[in-house]
């Protein structure tokens, strides 16, 4: 099998738009993936993640624009031509073959020499651990066993680009987790350029080294994990990626500095550039349960206690805040006594865990 990474190549996407009907579904679309890099595609059911990867693999209609493997522009190739390997959520495996029948079916179609096929095939199978249940049918395995026989067929034919489809959907949460790590160890032993499509921000943020979040077929931010939660462009990336409070209002000059205000009455000093109508978006570990004393440069809020979730690590608050419900993360210990609802709390936040938006 070629591990060979001088031959992994990026794709480049200029000015993508794709239509069913009179439907736009794609608007645009501009990314640079690198060679080798594992991608991701994130965002909630309709954003047109999958129809962007079905674009890239061929299928569905010819969009408007280009997509480059290199410096090919291969957007008007059939699928067959683009040596692009796709792996399906259903995984799509013929349950009369056996996982070796399975696995080779790619290398018979394309005319590879049989003694060939077989030593391929027995790589691929070794790859994903699977060689020995070569003479198995897919029904007699697990979920997991079937998602890397379809891992397999793919990587067999030696594809340029491989591109994963929610491939972890159907597997329950213990096995997804296991299955996150072996597929990363598996494309970087590989050197795959590979595009991830998934709806499950934990998934991403675990397995990716950038992520494209999109939403009604735009693309609304691109960038590392870490980087897209810490800091967002948008609203929508905000909350999208993870719990996120969010604060409505206006940030105005006052005597002694800028001062945030909201509607219902919150208000607290927050220096800025940016002035007028702002939303203020912080994550609910950033909010301290408050102790009698703080630096001056915190930002303290009142509240009462209005709901609580214990969930196992850490217990969620649901805290009212002059009619603002905001949520804060305490992290749970051993024996420790948690506030009860209804009870009064003085949270505290440091301004730089604060990004504002406008």
């Amino acid at each position: 099998m070629n591990t060979d990474k001088s031959q992994q190549v990026g794709i480049t996407i200029k000015d993508l738009t794709l239509s069913f009907g009179d439907t736009e579904v794609l608007k645009g679309v501009n990314l640079d993936i690198k060679p080798g890099e594992f991608f991701a595609f994130l965002g909630p059911s309709g954003s047109g993640k999958s129809t962007l990867l079905r674009a890239i693999a061929g299928f569905g209609p010819e969009p408007k624009g280009k997509i480059l493997l290199g410096n090919e522009d291969i957007k008007s190739l059939p699928p067959w031509k683009r040596n692009v390997g796709m792996v399906f959520q259903s995984y799509a495996l013929w349950p009369h073959m056996t996982v070796r029948q399975n696995v080779a079916y790619g290398l018979e179609e394309r005319k590879v020499p049989t003694a060939q096929i077989r030593e391929r095939v027995d790589n691929a199978l070794n790859l994903v651990g699977l060689y020995h249940l070569a003479d198995r049918r897919p029904s007699q395995l697990s979920g997991g066993q079937q998602q890397r026989v379809a891992i397999a067929r793919t990587v067999v034919v030696e594809p340029r680009v491989l591109l994963l489809d929610e491939p972890l959907s159907n597997l329950d949460a213990n096995l997804r987790e296991q299955m996150r790590r072996d597929l990363l160890d598996l494309q970087r032993q590989l050197g795959l350029t590979t595009i991830f499509v998934a709806h499950d921000q934990e998934e991403a943020n675990t397995i990716s080294d950038r992520i494209a979040v999109l939403d009604q077929g735009v693309i609304q931010q691109v960038g590392a994990p870490m980087e897209l939660y810490d800091n967002p462009v948008n609203k929508f990336v905000a909350d999208f990626l993870g719990t996120a409070n969010m604060l409505e209002g206006q940030l105005q000059q006052a005597a002694s500095g800028k001062n945030f205000t909201t509607p219902s009455g919150i208000s607290f000093p927050f220096d800025h550039p940016i002035s007028g109508d702002v939303s203020l978006v912080f994550r609910p570990q950033s909010l301290e349960i408050a102790s009698n004393s703080l630096p001056d440069d915190r930002i303290t809020l009142q509240g009462f206690v209005k709901h609580r979730e214990f969930l196992g690590h850490l217990v969620r608050y649901s805290i009212d805040v002059g009619g603002q419900v905001l949520m804060v993360d305490d992290p749970h210990r051993r024996g420790a006594e948690h506030l009860r609802n209804g009870e009064p709390i003085r949270l505290a936040l440091k301004p730089e865990e604060v990004v504002a938006l406008q």
